[in-house]
């Protein structure tokens, strides 16, 4: 058999600390590099194909994808399930890159391993959380403004926060002007540019990922979320089954069962948070006053009826993990949803 190396990884945002195990288990070499394409080409290339560990992070996308085309076989491990290195008394840099490449050598599935999307999936994917970051900006912006005005008695209208600074802006008492003024013509401006990024994602949705098209059958789910769905699964081949996509966004319960005791938990919220929070999103139109009648909104009906505790932000959530699933069906069969199957049994809504 080939023997491999196994190399650590503990990645920062300015140097990388470096630990090599031979096939045996023993450290043959310990070293620092700086965060640069440069300085990892530089190291990796000179270095026989091994295993590489490192932790699913802001810089670990671009840096597989590297060491994958320098002859390297990557495993990116997923943080929160490797609690062997974050919950030591003994915490430093150079100790944890050595435990990731002793986790790596005994075995890959215990660090969890995480798969990253493809370069091209990712540069669109920076196109919605850019639009992402405006939407919280405005709504940031919008609470200041009420919350200013409300600090001397008065109450601006309700209002959407596509068309807030118009409706504020007449409302606004001529005192609060001088100081209002400003921050609601950028709340008006920072409207325009999602507008723009709307356009360019109804585009990009359009022209690159015709399979969206088979998401957007579904009610409440537009163009925003088919293709973010679309980037951030990347390969819908990647499940066997559809109902592995729950999981995979963090949208089952966690589970602490022993014997005859088996707690309600909450979902364990792993995985991506912006898709998930756009899926929940569209669960709660789809149990809202405008949702049309589907199985969806069935299912999620029965499950509030139960009642209890927080009854219907349940049904939410399962209403979400199920659309996360019929999404992935439609995707990978292409057939015809439809709507009305399910309206008692709480069946997907795929046509045979």
């Amino acid at each position: 058999m080939k023997k491999h190396s196994y190399v650590g990884m503990d990645c920062g945002d300015c140097f990388h600390e470096i630990c090599v195990l031979n096939a045996e288990g023993q450290v043959t070499q310990r070293k620092r590099l700086a965060n640069t394409r440069e300085a990892l080409g530089a190291f990796f290339s000179g270095m026989a194909p091994a295993r590489v560990a490192l932790e699913a992070g802001t810089h670990s996308g671009w840096i597989s994808r590297q060491l994958e085309n320098l002859g390297h076989k990557v495993v990116v491990a997923q943080p929160r399930a490797v609690r062997a290195i974050w919950d030591r008394d003994r915490k430093n840099d150079v100790s944890d890159a050595e435990l990731l490449a002793r986790l790596l050598r005994a075995d890959p599935e215990l660090l969890c391993p995480v798969r990253h999307r493809g370069e091209a999936a990712q540069i669109d994917l920076l196109m919605i959380k850019a639009r992402d970051g405006l939407v919280q900006t405005r709504t940031k912006l919008i609470n200041q403004v009420r919350g200013l005005a409300k600090s001397l008695g008065h109450r601006l209208p309700a209002s959407d926060a596509r068309t807030f600074a118009g409706k504020a802006r007449a409302e606004l008492p001529e005192l609060l002007q001088p100081a209002l003024t400003p921050l609601l013509d950028l709340v008006g401006e920072i409207s325009e540019r999602i507008r723009a990024y709307d356009r360019q994602i109804e585009q990009t949705a359009k022209e690159r990922y015709p399979q969206t098209e088979a998401l957007r059958q579904v009610s409440g789910v537009g163009a925003l979320t088919a293709l973010a769905y679309v980037l951030t699964v990347d390969d819908p081949k990647r499940f066997q089954r559809s109902r592995e996509v729950g999981p995979y966004l963090g949208l089952t319960p966690r589970q602490d069962q022993s014997g005859k005791m088996d707690k309600q938990l909450r979902i364990t919220k792993s995985g991506d948070r912006y898709l998930r929070r756009l899926l929940v999103g569209s669960a709660q139109y789809v149990m809202g006053p405008f949702g049309p009648p589907c199985g969806l909104r069935s299912f999620g009906q029965r499950l509030a009826a139960r009642g209890g505790k927080s009854a219907k932000k349940r049904a939410v959530v399962a209403v979400a993990r199920k659309l996360a699933v019929l999404l992935h069906r439609l995707w990978v069969s292409r057939q015809t949803y439809d709507p009305q199957r399910g309206m008692k049994l709480g069946e997907t809504g795929v046509a045979a």
